[in-house]
């Protein structure tokens, strides 16, 4: 099936051409970053008039791009959450609009969803496998038995890896958004000097916890001023940096212990991290275990990862139109509402 699949889940107005849920023929993104670093920070109301305008050309661009018609098009499928309401309804308008204008199939695709599967579209990786989904928004732990089959094993108590880089990169000076500056710096710092905390490493769990390492960069702050100073700020980004990366591998390396599974896919934005990359490659040597990432532009907010799901879903039957918006969409609702459909 060719798709055309569309995402305005945050910031970024996406849309990508796919075949077969495999093969893409093209992916645009219009990124609203320029306009969100004035505040700090995304805000939704911006980020949804933004979407408005930018929607329907970033789908004709996509449809150009592709080197195809719209009539070509044989399904859509669009991120129906979690991410922000008001983003969310612009991309599942369009895509509404677009599918019951031309007599087109449907699917409602979920953002994390779409980000653990990614891989897909440039690797094969066997079910089952662990994910690790890690973003500005989320920090996850999940079982994945395949497309439809989600387990979440553990999680953050409160910040995400993503959302503590980029509020650390702001304690320091560093602009919205700080993360691939952290990770730059860090590269000339040393990673052993500042003892940071590693909150829940050994607690048994495989929750995450970061916003107490934030604070702790706080304090030191406060206690050392200097340590923002331009001789001083990479060794700071080095030691958060490495404090954040031995949590998430150390909670992903427990996870495949206790499933069993000799794979681990590593998703969404913080997974671009050169530090993150490294540390998971060496683990990997370690354990035998095979960890596997997609393409810096697949880890980051697209369309085109909507296809491997969407194309599961509809060549299934499983595509709807009588469904909305949903901001708080957990992948286990997922797996319990396609309990006994999927075989």
């Amino acid at each position: 099936m060719l798709l055309l699949c569309i995402e305005t889940s945050c910031d970024e107005t996406a849309a990508a051409v796919v075949r077969d849920g495999r093969a893409v023929l093209a992916s645009i993104v219009s990124s609203q970053i320029d306009i969100h670093a004035e505040y700090g920070g995304v805000v939704p109301e911006i980020a949804s008039r933004k979407h408005l305008e930018a929607v329907l050309p970033v789908v004709d661009k996509a449809i150009a791009a592709a080197g195809i018609t719209m009539a070509d098009i044989e399904g859509v499928t669009v991120t129906r959450g979690p991410g922000l309401v008001g983003a969310l309804l612009v991309g599942v308008s369009a895509a509404k609009g677009i599918a019951l204008g031309r007599g087109l199939p449907l699917a409602m695709v979920n953002h994390i969803e779409a980000h653990l599967l990614a891989v897909l579209l440039e690797q094969e990786v066997e079910f089952p496998f662990v994910a690790l989904a890690v973003s500005g928004g989320h920090t996850h732990l999940y079982e994945v038995k395949g497309i439809g089959s989600y387990r979440t094993l553990g999680q953050t108590i409160d910040d995400a890896a993503g959302e503590a880089f980029d509020k650390v990169a702001k304690l320091v000076g560093i602009p919205y958004p700080g993360g691939a500056v952290i990770d730059s710096l860090a590269k000339d710092g040393n990673p052993a000097a500042i003892a940071f905390p590693r909150p829940l490493l050994h607690d048994g769990s495989l929750n995450f916890s970061f916003s107490g390492l934030k604070t702790s960069v706080l304090n030191h702050l406060r206690r050392h001023p200097d340590a923002a100073s331009p001789a001083h700020l990479p060794d700071l980004c080095a030691s958060f940096q490495a404090a954040v990366c031995q949590l998430l591998v150390a909670k992903a390396a427990a996870a495949v212990a206790r499933t069993g599974c000799s794979r681990l896919v590593v998703a969404g934005g913080v997974a671009c991290n050169s530090g993150l990359r490294h540390a998971m490659q060496q683990f990997s040597t370690e354990s035998g275990c095979r960890v596997f990432f997609p393409s810096p532009a697949l880890c980051a907010d697209n369309a085109a990862m909507l296809a491997v799901p969407g194309d599961f879903y509809l060549s299934r039957g499983l595509g709807a139109f009588d469904t909305d918006a949903l901001p708080n969409w957990p992948l286990d609702q997922i797996t319990a509402e396609l309990a006994g459909t999927l075989t």
